[in-house]
């Protein structure tokens, strides 16, 4: 599936939850702009540039086309790396079972740990934002963790519906008490003509 495709899917499902009968204020996307740095592999001294990789252009091409959509608010934080790599789990089971020698570890087995920065912040500031302000009546988060949980408890104390959609991920049984209702939905799939 191509960037594009995928920025239609988002797109396509945010409308799926407003329906007919509402009004859609805003679609808010968070994500990072993906790295685009050199690095060496600990392993191999390879040297890799994200910018070249395949997911750099997807990730790319996802933000770049909704970009183009009305309504539509990115909300970008930044990617932050500290120069650690570890390895995978299924490497350090295999270590520690013998079925692999820290000699055959390559350079597949390890991975630069890289984590999102500010987009937490950025959506407990719009949801409180959109709760204070009476801009919406009802709230849908995509979304499979529960960082979300503050925000969503001051947005339900002031009158707001807060919908969860976990893409049909398994949630923890805790968040439901932070919620108004969860509901997943499948965006639909136009073939191409060609």
């Amino acid at each position: 599936m191509s960037g594009e495709e995928v920025a239609n899917h988002i797109y396509s499902m945010a409308h799926m939850h407003v329906g007919n009968t509402n009004t859609l204020y805003r679609i808010f996307y968070y994500d990072c702009n993906p790295m685009s740095k050199k690095v060496h592999n600990p392993v191999s001294k390879r040297l890799i540039d994200f910018s070249k990789s395949d997911e750099y252009a997807f990730r790319n091409a996802v933000i770049e086309s909704l970009k183009k959509k009305r309504k539509v608010a990115l909300r970008i934080g930044e990617l932050k790396d500290n120069g650690n790599w570890h390895l995978y789990p299924r490497v350090v089971k295999e270590l520690l079972s013998g079925k692999k020698s820290v000699n055959e570890i390559n350079e597949s087995d390890v991975y630069l740990e890289i984590k999102q920065k500010g987009i937490d912040m950025k959506i407990g500031v719009d949801i409180t934002s959109l709760a204070l302000k009476r801009f919406v009546d009802t709230i849908v988060l995509f979304s499979g963790d529960s960082d979300f949980v503050p925000a969503a408890k001051l947005a339900r104390r002031e009158g707001i519906d807060f919908i969860l959609d976990p893409m049909y991920a398994n949630v923890e049984p805790q968040l439901f008490e932070h919620i108004d209702g969860m509901r997943s939905v499948k965006p639909t799939l136009k073939k191409k003509t060609e």
